[in-house]
């Protein structure tokens, strides 16, 4: 039955080929020669298939899986380099009228405070954003037809990219709502999202029916086949995601290279992003009544396979994750984190509202500040970048990926990394992040080989500082 190609859910997340992968991998483990073969595969930067991925996460010999953290770290800074992109959730509202079992919006759970916020209180949470100096945000809803329909998502981004605080802007609003249809996707691509970014949450179908027991997330093929119709819509990214911790991360991460496969073999454009979350406690839901939880150590060697096995694809890392935690994959294939965020409606503009924690989806392990996030980040020899130039000027969808599985994103992504970095210096930065960041920006632009572009880039460092804004390549 497995056929990547297929656009049956079934069929590209076959269950028997996964289990099949598994016992492939269990098998091989202490395959020495095989996996040898593999890693030579995987220095070429081209990608491994799940197969191959399964082998390299289930090795057990620790000289061969030292090999594959240093490999992923060379992929990593081989297509990303030293960049980091930062973004914010914003939580819209969160009526939701499905039955998931590891989630607080569940529509049993009475006791949580059910809000969905005004156009007001958006422009107001928007302003709040800008003001800390966020210019990329991940939207997010509950699923409820009544109370969040399509036209109430459309009418928020209408809002969200109207709104300019004084040299504030939110430049790509990211979409994260559940599974529709292909003329709501092609609405949404009509308002000018970035990524449409669904999680899968578990590709173990016997599993998925268990966990999501009411409601139309309950529909397994409807929701596994959203990505198909979204590209069928017209939306050039979309971006996957399991919840680790509900099932096998084994067979969540074959199942989940596998659905990367699908969309390459169909669309020619694999996933713009993959997301990594780990499930959390959060009000009504205790994470340990799921008895496939994952310790730090397994889940850096999950990120760096997925470095590995999907070079060209971004990753993202939210605060659920420890700084600690975060530090360690950072270097291993993480590409965009957020920071100062809220899981909850209405937690930026009002965070001194107690009633807002009580909306949260899930606790936040990593509570610092933007501002901090950025220091850290920069100390570490990060870039953080607040740059939105390829959505804008055209370079998505296999257009991107094209630029990526070249290593070419460098000549456009660096430079703008640096300019965005720098307007956040200038406008919203503590003294002490900016004179960390000033010292950067200028070991950064040496770095730039092209001397074309880096004397572009110190006009424009130099417009910056007199107040001119929004330069990008």
């Amino acid at each position: 039955m497995y056929n990547p190609k297929s656009t049956k859910a079934e069929e590209f997340i076959c269950n028997d080929e996964v289990l099949a992968s598994l016992e492939y991998a269990e098998n091989n483990k202490n395959n020495i020669e095989l996996i040898d073969k593999i890693l030579e595969k995987a220095k070429l930067g081209k990608g491994l298939s799940h197969r191959e991925a399964a082998v390299l996460l289930d090795c057990d010999i620790e000289e061969k899986n030292q090999e594959i953290f240093k490999l992923a770290e060379k992929i990593k800074q081989d297509y990303y380099g030293n960049r980091i992109v930062l973004f914010a959730p914003l939580y819209l509202s969160n009526y939701c009228v499905n039955g998931c079992v590891y989630c607080p919006y569940h529509a049993k759970n009475k006791h949580i405070p059910r809000k969905k916020m005004t156009q007001k209180e958006i422009k107001e949470e928007v302003i709040a954003l800008q003001d800390m100096g966020h210019k990329r945000l991940a939207i997010e809803t509950g699923e409820d037809p009544v109370n969040n329909p399509i036209e109430y998502v459309l009418e928020s981004l209408k809002t969200i990219y109207s709104i300019h605080h004084k040299n504030g802007a939110i430049r790509r609003a990211n979409v994260n709502i559940a599974a529709t249809t292909v003329e709501n996707y092609r609405k949404l691509k009509e308002a000018g999202i970035g990524t449409y970014i669904l999680f899968q949450e578990t590709y173990n179908k016997e599993s998925y029916e268990k966990l999501h027991l009411t409601g139309p997330k309950h529909n397994y093929t409807y929701h596994t086949e959203a990505m198909d119709r979204a590209m069928q819509g017209g939306i050039d990214d979309v971006g996957l995601g399991v919840l680790f911790g509900l099932e096998s991360y084994r067979y969540e991460f074959s199942a989940l290279l596998m659905h990367a496969e699908h969309l390459e073999a169909v669309y020619g454009v694999g996933p713009h992003t993959i997301s990594v979350p780990r499930i959390r406690k959060a009000d009504d839901i205790d994470p340990n009544t799921f008895d496939n939880g994952i310790d730090d150590d397994i889940f850096a060697k999950i990120i760096a396979c997925i470095r590995i096995s999907v070079p060209y694809t971004g990753m993202i890392i939210s605060t659920r994750e420890s700084q600690a935690c975060r530090e360690k994959v950072l270097k291993l294939g993480i590409s965009q984190i957020s920071g100062g965020s809220k899981t909850s409606v209405g937690g930026y503009a009002h965070p001194e509202d107690e009633s807002e924690e009580d909306t949260a989806q899930f606790d936040i392990s990593d509570r610092r500040t933007l501002d901090e996030v950025i220091k850290w980040l920069m100390e570490l020899g990060y870039v953080p970048s607040f740059c939105t130039a390829c959505y804008r000027e055209g370079r998505v969808g296999d257009r991107f990926m094209a630029i990526c599985k070249e290593q070419q994103i460098h000549n456009f992504c660096h430079p703008n990394a640096i300019m965005t970095l720098e307007e956040y210096l200038q406008d919203y930065a503590s003294d002490e992040t900016r004179k960390v960041g000033e010292f950067l920006v200028k070991k950064e632009v040496e770095t730039l080989g092209d001397k074309k572009i880096r004397t572009v880039v110190e006009e424009n460092l130099a417009k910056i500082k007199q107040g001119e804004r929004d330069f990008r390549f």
